[in-house]
């Protein structure tokens, strides 16, 4: 085996050592059920980990990651992975977080044939078409390509808010919220777009309604 595998497990091993040392029953509590209040949806790029670029510790986040951070609702991996966290880990907050120079979305810019990409990458071209008017209106390619990035979190967290376990539960606990990032590899920053959670909601009731019942937007009062 290569040099570079072996060593993941030597790291591991020091990993290992240096959580025991810190704390004898690190693993023992490990091992317990997990608890997290958030889940993070973002793409599988190597550069931008949830738990490092959140300063999160084991067990704080569930993490759902492909490539750019796509929400489809014929994707049964990460509508499974929503309804999960939502109905039986009780999160508070799911994140949806994109990265600039992401090459999922620079692809999707690319008029090229990529194979068994396109249906997927056909996803943010769906954006781009839903912003043609915006997205073109940029003249630096640069920014334009960043400013893509951002509205594919935006509309990746409107299809997060589309799905009935998310509104269901809502409803009855004012739980999850839905907000949209996007991780600055420039600078380390993470950036809140500041998604208006609660007028999403409002603006897709009529079509997207899948609760049977009126929406309740208000925070509720003893």
């Amino acid at each position: 085996m290569s040099q570079s595998y072996e060593v993941i497990f030597e790291n591991n091993r020091k990993w290992v050592e240096s959580k025991v040392s810190d704390n004898p029953e690190f693993f023992h509590e490990l091992a317990k059920t997990q608890n997290p209040d958030y889940l993070y949806i973002g793409c599988s790029d190597s550069r931008a980990t949830a738990e490092e670029l959140m300063g999160a510790k084991p067990g704080e986040v569930f993490v759902h990651r492909n490539i750019a951070n796509v929400v489809n609702t014929l994707d049964m991996s990460s509508t499974a992975v929503i309804q999960y966290a939502v109905e039986h880990l009780k999160v508070k907050h799911i994140i949806v977080c994109g990265h600039y120079n992401c090459g999922g979305v620079k692809a999707a810019m690319t008029p090229q044939d990529l194979g068994l990409l396109n249906p997927w990458l056909r996803n943010i071209r769906d954006v781009y078409r839903l912003h043609q008017n915006e997205l073109d209106a940029i003249e630096d390619e640069s920014r334009r390509y960043d400013r893509l990035v951002e509205l594919n979190v935006q509309e990746q967290c409107i299809n997060v808010i589309k799905m009935a376990c998310v509104q269901e539960r809502y409803i009855v606990e004012e739980y999850p919220i839905v907000h949209g990032w996007v991780f600055d590899l420039r600078t380390g920053k993470i950036i809140d777009l500041e998604i208006d959670f609660e007028k999403i909601l409002k603006d897709i009731q009529k079509i997207y309604n899948l609760t049977g019942s009126d929406w309740v937007m208000s925070r509720k009062t003893d």
